[in-house]
């Protein structure tokens, strides 16, 4: 039998045809990049950051997009050091472009905290994770703002989730909620065992929201193991 191409992962994984005519495209061009000096099989983590370095020269933001099909290009060959390249290339764009998510888009988080976070300058994630990555950040911040230091810790939390692609709003306090709080625990778990686990918790607590699908899952876990450590939990 012979080996699959990657054509033929592609459609194994549910592409539709415009789509992995668009992949494929893109791997041809990083091909194309690399000329003769190297092959496909033989690049390394660097000559995928330079050529997102070229695209974004030519066309800044390009990068995010042009990456994808060597993300499940180099899943398929089984080359993961560059595949995790190209995972960080796009979620460095992605995030460039992403809305800051305020803390007040939060499921369940008491008004009267947030507004005495607001009098302080502290409205959404990314200024809840630099006031409070620390457990002494966090001990000097409910000080001056007289939050109950347990709230502190919560929003830290549900921020530091929202790092993760597609887990704001509800879908942070799912996760946080059924325990699955920080990005590190995130990544202990395996995909199928945490889409069940959450499954479970809805079904148990009448959670006012829908359990992920696998997809979303498998996306989220491999999301927390590529992330950088920023808050300090202990």
């Amino acid at each position: 039998m012979s080996e699959p191409t990657f054509e033929q992962f592609l459609r194994k994984r549910g592409k539709k045809a415009h789509v992995v005519a668009e992949l494929t495209a893109q791997v041809r061009q990083f091909k194309a990049y690399l000329a003769e000096e190297k092959e496909l099989a033989t690049a390394v983590p660097q000559d995928l950051l330079d050529y997102a370095d070229e695209l974004d020269t030519r066309q800044p933001g390009s990068s995010g997009k042009s990456v994808r099909g060597l993300i499940l290009y180099y899943h398929f060959t089984g080359q993961t050091d560059l595949a995790e390249t190209a995972h960080h290339i796009r979620e460095q764009m992605t995030a460039k472009t992403r809305r800051i998510f305020p803390l007040k888009e939060f499921r369940g988080v008491d008004p009267d905290c947030l507004a005495k976070l607001a009098s302080r300058g502290i409205v959404d994630v990314q200024q809840m994770l630099a006031n409070g990555a620390t457990p002494e950040a966090r001990q000097q911040l409910a000080a001056v703002t007289a939050v109950p230091p347990q709230t502190i810790l919560e929003l830290v939390k549900l921020s530091d989730l929202s790092r993760l692609s597609g887990l704001k709003g509800i879908r942070a306090r799912l996760y946080y909620d059924a325990g699955a709080d920080t990005v590190a625990k995130i990544a202990a778990w395996e995909p199928e065992a945490l889409r069940q686990m959450l499954a479970d918790f809805v079904t148990r607590t009448g959670f006012d929201g829908i359990a992920p699908l696998p997809k979303e899952v498998q996306s989220v876990v491999h999301s927390a193991r590529s992330l950088p450590e920023v808050v300090q939990y202990n």
